[in-house]
């Protein structure tokens, strides 16, 4: 779905006009018009009070452009599994299991390894098996990574 679509889609959703919309957001009607006909984008700071107002992330304003995943642990995110920040913003790098209120969960990959085994694992996967996997992929996410 692309951003126009569904900027329109939230408007309606919410029961807004274009002229309410524009007020909550400190725009004229005539922008928000362009941004639903596709004409322009919001910019940045007008996203962020968008993403606030819908409670829904930038990623999904700009149509989903981008596959999210969890930078923890690798779980594939949308706006009902991404973190929040104390504030109430979306953070688009963690799901909200790996961190949460502003804090992050895990404090070793190995802890993390041992609940991701502990809980994926099956007679079709065995834990040998996903803890390797853990242990090759894990490591190339940006929290684990750091400085490397």
């Amino acid at each position: 779905m692309e951003s126009k679509d569904v900027l329109l889609e939230l408007r309606k959703k919410n029961n807004l006009t274009q002229d309410e919309l524009a007020e909550k957001l400190f725009v004229t009607r005539q922008a928000v018009s362009r941004w639903e006909s596709g004409e322009t984008t919001p910019n940045v700071e007008t996203l962020k009070l968008l993403s606030r107002l819908f409670d829904v992330s930038i990623n999904t304003l700009l149509g989903s452009p981008h596959n999210l995943i969890c930078q923890c642990c690798g779980m594939p995110l949308d706006d009902s599994s991404i973190s929040k920040e104390p504030d109430g913003t979306f953070n688009e790098d963690y799901c909200k299991w790996c961190y949460t209120d502003g804090n992050f969960v895990y404090k070793s990959l190995d802890e993390l390894i041992n609940f991701l085994v502990g809980h994926m694992s099956n007679e079709n996967w065995p834990a040998e098996q996903a803890r390797a996997y853990f242990e090759a992929q894990l490591p190339k996410l940006k929290y684990w990574n750091k400085g490397e």
